[in-house]
């Protein structure tokens, strides 16, 4: 017997940088936190580590740019980022067609969850911003052991859904969302809002790769996608 397959696929989407503008107010919070501990650093490379979980992206630019810190310093950096970016948080808005997305998503009923490696305080907020109701499936680096770009956060995310994740489609900026889909065996999508170039995200497994959410939303039919009429 043929299995039965949905016919709207589920959407996992990432939630900084992807739905919310607020990649380039972290890496200069990063930048600031790093200073502060001594070592200085260009913007952009931290920009290339964003969208790791918090721990695992400190290791990465500590090991990046030759440096070490002993772990009670590595969390009074991450202290400092969080102070730093909630100094910020007022620039932060909604990235173009981001709720329209949302909306457009609940009301052709396809499932959707976001998963972040943000912590589930900081991804309420977000919520707050993007005028998501707080029971909206949301998973965080709170809810797993690990973060991006192992897949954890997303395989969680569609059981939270009853969706096999090979029935779903990731969603993300960064080339860590891209990882964690292969590494799920699923269709990864990119979107350039993160500061990633097209061919960055299609290197790292990217089916497709739109400008914004708004774009992805004219667009869903590209992914086996099909609204009701």
């Amino acid at each position: 017997m043929l299995k039965t397959v949905p016919r709207v696929p589920a959407l996992l989407l990432d939630l900084d940088g992807t739905l919310v503008d607020d990649v380039y107010e972290h890496a200069l919070a990063w930048q600031e936190a790093f200073e502060e501990v001594g070592i200085p650093l260009t913007v952009w490379r931290i920009h290339k580590q964003i969208g790791m979980s918090g721990s695992l992206f400190v290791e990465s630019v500590l090991e990046d740019s030759g440096r070490h810190l002993a772990a009670a310093e590595i969390e009074r950096v991450q202290k400092l980022h969080a102070a730093a970016y909630e100094r910020r948080f007022h620039q932060v808005r909604p990235l173009p067609g981001a709720r329209e997305l949302l909306v457009h998503c609940s009301q052709n009923h396809i499932k959707q969850a976001i998963a972040t490696s943000a912590d589930r305080d900081s991804a309420q907020r977000m919520l707050k911003l993007l005028d998501i109701d707080p029971e909206f499936p949301i998973v965080t680096c709170d809810d797993v052991p690990d973060s991006k770009p192992h897949p954890g956060l997303f395989l969680e995310a569609a059981g939270r859904l009853d969706c096999p994740i090979s029935q779903c489609v990731i969603v993300g900026d960064t080339v860590w969302d891209q990882l964690a889909a292969r590494r799920a065996s699923t269709i990864g999508v990119g979107v350039l809002t993160g500061g990633y170039t097209e061919d960055e995200l299609c290197r790292a497994g990217a089916y497709r790769v739109y400008r914004d959410p708004a774009e992805l939303r004219r667009h869903l039919c590209e992914l086996g996608i099909q609204m009701k009429h």
